[in-house]
């Protein structure tokens, strides 16, 4: 274990989750915007918004073909009483430690138990650096930190898609913490041997889960990389989830471009365009500058900060880039959150609150009900003035689709020649950075 200086998120780590001032000063404002808004705000009426709850986006589970109704209800996570011999710290034997890292705990817990009950790991207060992979077919995991705010316990590394496969094996498995028979090698392995000059996005997690049923609590997770790069495309994921019902509670995710990855994909790293995964993420703080909430899942956002920053010089910045499927009528969903931005976001300098991705089309250009049409609801939350108030939606990425807003009469709400980005009863444009 490593104990590193994280200056240049200090700032971040000590801003402890204003989001109980936003609640109490969004009760003295009333949002003034109006369905069907603009081609380049499009707004929902009170009935288009009656649909966009958490009860439908985690409605389904399954296949896209033959979905289950299984109405997933998460509850909150509870480890006050927790007892477990997966303890993680700074030295065996102090405090309970039975560790002296994440990932060997990790492997631990799931040499001892393949499947079945919940096996929860409980990380002392201190910085952790190093990956943490979670693989798919394990046991239910919970990661939870011990300490009495996020920020006291840290997992980091510093990770660059685009590095090389040498490097990334140098940077990773330094000490052998992966090795032929852990259940996590092949995820290690899948990347390691990547017959590519970088490793790209898709390997650049600090913690990566595959896993069903993973959960986090009370910790943070950096991608350190930060701004010890310049402001082209440095993808470098904080957080990766793969697997169905992954919840986050109280939980800190730091990087710049692609900080967490709601992800779908296949154990052999590909992506998969064919079920559903559903991630849950309650009362926390995400921090980045580019597309630094994406991916296919089916994700719900309930009172999360996310903090937009102007530091690493990127030239345009977005919030989030979902890739949902076309024939799939629910993506992201951001619900009495807060959207802030930092001192660099002022005059003609403004954030965007996202761009669809259009995953896939790099050669075809977008297809209409072929191509990911990202679908997503910002409602009931609270935007600071960081963002563009007339046109804060940017052209999709890969393919630079312009960004169209149906405002259309008895408008179709999956129409696939429209962008599904909209909003409903925002804050707009008030509040400090």
């Amino acid at each position: 274990m490593t104990f590193t200086n994280l200056s240049r998120v200090a700032a971040a780590l000590s801003v402890s989750l204003l989001l109980a001032a936003c609640s109490s000063n969004k009760a003295e404002l009333v949002s003034t915007q109006l369905a069907p808004g603009t081609a380049t705000r499009p707004v929902l009426s009170a009935d288009e918004a009656q649909i966009f709850t958490q009860r439908n986006y985690f409605a389904l589970s399954g296949q896209y073909a033959q979905p289950l109704e299984d109405h997933w209800i998460p509850s909150l996570i509870s480890t006050d009483s927790v007892q477990t011999q997966f303890v993680v710290g700074s030295q065996v034997g102090v405090d309970g430690a039975t560790f002296t890292s994440v990932q060997e705990a990790v492997s631990a817990s799931l040499r001892a138990r393949n499947h079945g009950n919940r096996i929860f790991i409980k990380l002392l207060p201190g910085t952790y650096t190093g990956t943490v992979y979670v693989p798919a077919g394990a046991a239910p995991i919970t990661l939870f930190g011990a300490g009495e705010s996020a920020d006291q316990v840290v997992i980091q590394l510093a990770l660059d898609s685009m590095i090389s496969p040498e490097t990334y094996r140098n940077t990773v498995n330094p000490k052998g913490e992966y090795l032929p028979g852990d259940r996590a090698w092949y995820m290690y392995n899948v990347c390691a041997t990547k017959q590519k000059e970088t490793i790209d996005t898709i390997c650049s997690a600090v913690v990566w889960s595959q896993s069903n049923n993973f959960q986090m609590k009370n910790l943070t997770v950096v991608n350190s990389l930060l701004d010890t790069v310049d402001g082209g495309a440095h993808q470098g994921v904080a957080l990766r989830t793969d697997g169905d019902k992954a919840q986050l509670e109280n939980v800190r995710l730091i990087g710049r471009q692609d900080t967490f990855f709601v992800n779908t994909s296949d154990i052999q790293n590909n992506y998969v365009t064919d079920h559903y995964s559903r991630v849950y993420v309650k009362n926390s703080y995400i921090e980045g500058d580019v597309d630094y909430v994406f991916g296919r899942a089916n994700a719900v956002f309930d009172n999360v900060e996310f903090h937009t920053v102007s530091s690493r010089g990127a030239g345009e910045a977005y919030v989030f880039a979902p890739d949902t499927m076309p024939q799939i009528p629910f993506g992201f969903l951001v619900i009495n959150s807060r959207l802030t931005g930092d001192g660099g976001f002022q005059g003609d300098t403004k954030a965007k609150l996202g761009r669809a991705w259009d995953q896939g089309a790099r050669e075809t250009g977008y297809v209409a009900g072929q191509t990911a049409n990202g679908q997503l609801v910002i409602r009931d939350s609270r935007i600071d003035s960081s963002y563009d108030v007339l046109a804060p939606w940017g052209a999709a990425a890969t393919t630079n689709r312009p960004f169209a807003g149906n405002i259309a009469p008895n408008r179709d709400l999956n129409d696939v020649n429209f962008n599904r980005l909209w909003e409903y009863n925002n804050i707009v444009g008030v509040g400090e950075k």
